[in-house]
């Protein structure tokens, strides 16, 4: 099929089939040879999945979940992976031809699924004033276009620069020096609308803003909780990982709202077992939690966590690790051993069984990781919803140890790159000291000059700000006392 769906989808036209209760397995498969033919053809669809996710090849754009080291199966990617390659890789083209049959306002009205579909842009097309269609510019038009725009601005903060976690390093370190040269630092990027809260609470919490585990990590926990991620239908990759760690003795509790089918049953379609055999159980426990409720599950497991140690004195709280490695201790422990686990059943929607069961997990296991995504970092206390998953592991002593950590799961194959490279509005002094002397002083310059706004944090010294257990119920809660968390000090 060469040419783009000339109908859109109708949403009405929707059909509401029963769940599913497991991922990927030959279905899978048939459906990422089909969407890649279609768009690719038979050559193309062969030279590029075999190249997808391999050393000699480049980095699936459908999600960020990295491979194991030192090994790649032959087909290294999933279904998601396969369908968002094959619109890149498409052969279908846009050309002007299609901008005079479609105005802007009609193209407006068509879903992005309809936009994609059709083909990759063949010229630069630009929108002038008054006009109702695009049309087509040469690169060098295009350029001075965009130039006499910028330099026209009052300001250069009145311009934006938006970056793509899909942008290279080398792409990446090119545009935050062509951007804080103009003399602005507004760029924000995908990171900002997805994992910022991620950053800013694990920055505050253990001084980096990114996971502390690898791959290896989590094939080698004895437990692992997901909470707010569906890796069956965001990151299918990521069950290759979840099914090695099932298989070397790890638990997995899910926390979520909705069961996701993924984390219930897992068909690897490399594999016999996955082709024809019922596969592989993932969760081995499902926490149904009420919208918002995180915060005041991992502070009600704080709280039987130090209930534990009261009955074991010294074989549930790690004190060795929190008194090298810890600040704030004291002020978290006297918090959750306040919090009422009443309010925690009635917020989160489980019952005290199910919150008990989960502590004796964190009390068994001697290797723990904590992965999340967007079910977490979306909510308007998402900040102190992750400082508090992260003290868990602290008062473990789960930082800095094989098999346990961080593990904030990123939608994009280089977000961190992107920020590694200067695309970030507060990049500290020392990001600058290994550049040229003039690049320095006036790069500087700029960042330093130009005003940001700042992520919200909800840290002031070792105290967070209060708020409300904003879990859906049939009845308000009660206000919890402020959480405090834990900062692990810089050695």
């Amino acid at each position: 099929m060469r040419h783009g769906p000339e109908a859109d989808i109708d949403e009405s036209d929707l059909e509401v089939s029963p769940a599913k209760d497991y991922a990927a397995g030959v279905p899978a498969v048939l459906v990422s040879l089909e969407r890649a033919y279609e768009q690719m053809g038979a050559i193309r669809t062969a030279k590029t999945l075999t190249r997808l996710n391999q050393r000699h090849g480049f980095d699936c754009p459908g999600c960020a979940w990295p491979e194991t080291p030192g090994h790649r199966k032959p087909a290294e990617f999933c279904e998601n992976g396969a369908k968002a390659v094959a619109e890149e890789a498409t052969l279908r083209t846009v050309t002007p031809a299609f901008f005079a049959q479609h105005s802007a306002d009609e193209l407006a009205t068509k879903t992005d699924y309809w936009l994609g579909q059709q083909g990759r842009i063949t010229h630069p097309m630009v929108l002038r004033a008054g006009a109702d269609h695009y049309e087509p510019i040469e690169w060098d038009d295009a350029y001075r276009v965009i130039a006499d725009h910028l330099t026209e601005l009052p300001s250069p903060d009145q311009a934006v620069f938006y970056t793509s976690g899909r942008t290279s390093n080398e792409a990446a370190f090119l545009y935050q020096l062509l951007i804080r040269s103009f003399g602005t630092n507004n760029m924000p990027d995908c990171s900002n609308m997805c994992h910022e809260s991620s950053g800013t609470a694990l920055t505050d919490s253990i001084g980096i803003g990114k996971g502390s585990v690898s791959v290896p990590d989590v094939e080698a926990a004895d437990l692992i909780l997901i909470a707010g991620q569906n890796p069956g239908t965001n990151h299918p990759r990521m069950l290759s990982t979840l099914e090695k760690a099932k298989a070397n003795g790890a638990r997995i509790i899910a926390i979520n709202p909705l069961p996701e089918a993924g984390l219930k049953r897992f068909k690897d379609p490399q594999k016999v077992s996955g082709v024809v055999g019922r596969g592989v159980d993932i969760a081995d426990e499902f926490l149904q939690i009420r919208l918002g409720g995180d915060m005041a599950l991992f502070q009600g497991l704080g709280r039987l966590l130090f209930e534990a140690e009261d009955v074991a004195p010294g074989t549930v709280i790690d004190r060795a690790f929190v008194d090298t490695h810890c600040a704030g201790f004291d002020d978290y422990e006297t918090h959750v051993r306040n919090v009422d686990l009443d309010t925690v059943v009635e917020a989160t929607g489980l019952t005290l069984d199910q919150l008990r069961d989960t502590a004796a997990e964190l009390i068994a296991s001697q290797r723990t990781v904590i992965c999340w995504a967007m079910g977490l970092t979306q909510h308007t206390h998402a900040v102190a919803t992750i400082a508090e998953a992260v003290n868990i592991l602290l008062a473990r002593g789960m930082i800095g140890k094989r098999g346990a950590g961080v593990c904030p799961v990123r939608g994009h194959s280089n977000v961190q790159g992107d920020r590694t490279m200067g695309i970030w509005e507060k990049m500290p002094n020392r990001s600058w000291q290994h550049w040229t002397p003039n690049s320095v002083s006036r790069l500087r310059a700029s960042t330093v000059s130009t005003p940001s706004t700042p992520s919200v944090r909800c840290a002031t010294g070792r105290r967070r700000c209060s708020w409300q257990w904003a879990a859906i119920s049939s009845r308000p809660h009660p206000t919890p006392q402020p959480p405090r968390s834990l900062y692990a000090t810089a050695h």
